[in-house]
């Protein structure tokens, strides 16, 4: 497997979540009605692609931006979903800015480690090279169900992304 090529790949899965997210009317982004709301999907795709981008859990380095309301973000997942309250909400330029920093790490964090190395997580039972295409299923899996939501909610199709350099 060429780690150009997963990276490529893993990119482009991120730049459609990140072009689901951009194009998200503000009236979908926290709407009380749905069981998973959109910003919660998009954070929690964006942060455990972060998280699966690392060597391990205990090497796992945090997004070190705190957002106003919520200093935990990119430290850890959202936890129970439907606890959050409205000073939880992130904006969709905080989520944005995570995708970013995240797309920018996944050429150095794939091609750094050995893909015959363990997966690093304790409940991933496979390789790295393994886990990276898990964790490009995980980005695609929720990018198509937010792509999907803001066809039937706003009639908006998102774009296709064939590879990133």
């Amino acid at each position: 497997m060429n780690p150009s090529i997963v990276s490529s790949q893993i990119r482009s899965a991120l730049a459609m979540l990140r072009a689901a997210v951009v194009d998200c009317p503000d009236e979908l982004w926290n709407r009380t009605h749905d069981h998973n709301r959109f910003w919660v999907l998009a954070y929690h795709t964006v942060f455990y692609a972060h998280l699966y981008l690392s060597p391990s859990l205990e090497a796992f380095e945090s997004f070190d931006r705190d957002v106003e309301g919520r200093a935990g973000f990119g430290r850890e997942d959202l936890g129970d979903w439907r606890q959050l309250t409205e000073e939880d909400t992130y904006k969709k330029e905080d989520v944005v800015s995570y995708i970013d920093a995240v797309d920018q790490k996944v050429a150095e964090r794939v091609e750094s480690t050995s893909f015959d190395a363990p997966s690093g997580f304790h409940w991933l039972p496979f390789r790295k090279g393994e886990a990276h295409l898990y964790n490009l299923r995980h980005i695609q899996h929720h990018a198509g169900q937010l792509a999907e939501r803001l066809r039937q909610d706003s009639g908006s199709p998102t774009r296709w992304v064939f590879h990133r350099h």
